[in-house]
């Protein structure tokens, strides 16, 4: 349906743009009417592209500033003129990336209607097939956007004397206020797997791997059906072109081995589990494969072995025989906590620094659920989580710091002061360069909107 539309935006360019609006049932596909709200540069805005954007943000609860009938053909007017200065630039985003992205938004509706592919076709009016292919071209557009915006405002600095002159002659009521924040310190033990187990799991990699060189199905349909890898098994098992870096290191020593692309390797362990792969093909240091992924499963008594185990540690801990600090680097298997003495901490993704705060919203729910009622200093009792790897894993944790909401001091809070002033000034530098471009490009909308109250001026010309 996409394709169609934005050929129908093609014929529609061929005319004058107020010959469209007053014509706006000339042309249909199907029972569907659509037609040509907006031109920035060499693309049309179909008013499909402002329903469709109006029924996503229903759908995950965005609130529009204003007019919604303004706001959303502008915001994507606005983001055409990023894209436009992206391939000036030739910003690239790569295929993995796009089609991570894609999965993890189609697993996230999924999730908003249950689970059901059928509710979730029902609210798209596409099959998930045609859902995952527009998803593909509108994030890989929103991926070279967000590059595009964040290469324009890369040289913006901030210094102290910067942040104390913006909040020095602020009122009261405008100082941030910084939500309740925590530390959280972690010992996490797996639980180990039966060699039984072990065993199944490879035996039935053996089993795909002998039914791919015997011709009796292909790798690809085989991931489809088997590989508990969400994100990949709907592609086939496939990746995309990925550089070494991005791969676990056991998993990467073998795919970049590869040479045959008819041949499936040997069974590798990986942090995620046991995997076959098959190579597609390399193109300079990234290479591109098929894997299919299968987890062990973890026993119950092997879980409540590894539970008894860590609440015998916390005991300890508590009886003063030792240090939650002393015991984590030697008794955690946590690589990621495990040489900060437990604590936990987080990349900001809008700022790029490392954070060992944590608002209760942004801990893993398994934890936050713990340690919402735990006193500063207390040790929980053992539980058990999901880890980023997809594992089951068992875990113990001390409220290292509660620090609860007030408003921000420079003393205090510099860093999250520091925050607001350099979004301010990336906001500022954005804007103004929005305002200088639309100068620059042309821009045509149709009559219906030439009433509205746009946030930015000269759109229509």
């Amino acid at each position: 349906m996409k394709r169609i539309q934005y050929l129908i935006g093609a014929m529609f360019l061929m005319l004058p743009l107020t010959a469209a609006a007053e014509n706006k049932d000339s042309v249909k596909v199907g029972t569907v009417v659509d037609e040509v709200v907006w031109i920035v540069g060499d693309d049309a805005i179909l008013k499909s592209d402002v329903e469709t954007m109006r029924m996503q943000g229903a759908m995950e609860g965005v609130k529009w500033e204003g007019d919604p009938d303004c706001t959303i053909p502008e915001q994507i007017a606005v983001q055409k003129l990023f894209k436009h200065q992206a391939e000036i630039d030739s910003i690239e985003v790569t295929d993995a990336d796009v089609a991570m992205e894609v999965e993890q938004q189609i697993s996230y509706w999924l999730e908003m209607v249950d689970g059901s592919r059928e509710r979730l076709e029902e609210y798209k009016h596409q099959t998930l097939s045609q859902i995952r292919n527009d998803l593909r071209e509108d994030l890989k557009d929103r991926q070279m956007v967000q590059k595009m915006r964040q290469k324009l405002v890369e040289d913006i600095a901030v210094t102290p004397a910067d942040v104390r002159r913006y909040f020095k002659d602020m009122p009261a009521d405008s100082i941030p206020f910084v939500p309740t924040e925590v530390e959280v310190q972690i010992i996490q033990q797996t639980p180990r797997i039966d060699q039984e187990e072990l065993n199944r799991v490879k035996d039935e990699l053996r089993e795909y791997t002998e039914r791919v060189n015997k011709g009796d199905a292909t790798f690809q349909t085989l991931a489809r059906l088997y590989s508990e890898d969400p994100g990949t098994a709907r592609r086939g098992g496939e990746l995309g072109l990925v550089g070494r870096g991005t791969l676990d290191p056991a998993f990467a020593a073998v795919a970049f081995n590869l040479t045959d692309p008819k041949k499936v390797s040997k069974i590798v362990e990986s942090e995620f589990g046991f995997h076959i792969i098959q190579l597609i093909e390399k193109r300079g240091d990234k290479v591109n494969v098929r894997h299919i992924l299968r987890k062990p499963i973890v026993s119950d008594e092997a879980v409540e072995k590894t539970l008894v185990r860590l609440d015998s540690i916390a005991g300890e801990i508590r009886s003063g025989k030792f240090t939650f600090e002393d015991a984590a680097p030697i008794l955690s298997d946590d690589k990621d906590t495990r040489y900060s003495k437990g604590l936990m901490s987080t990349n900001m993704m809008t700022t790029g620094h490392t954070s060992s705060k944590f608002r209760m919203q942004d801990l893993p729910p398994e934890v936050a659920k713990v340690v919402d009622t735990m006193q500063v200093g207390q040790i929980s009792q053992a539980f058990t989580m999901i880890n980023q790897r997809g594992k089951t894993v068992c875990v113990i944790a001390k409220l290292k710091n509660r620090i609860d909401g007030h408003k921000a001091t420079v003393t205090e809070d510099f860093q999250t002061l520091k925050d607001v002033v350099l979004n301010k000034r990336r906001e500022e530098r954005l804007h103004e360069w929005v305002v200088d471009k639309i100068k620059n490009v042309y821009t045509r909308l149709s009559d219906d909107y030439k009433d509205c109250h746009f946030e930015f001026e000269g759109w229509n010309k």
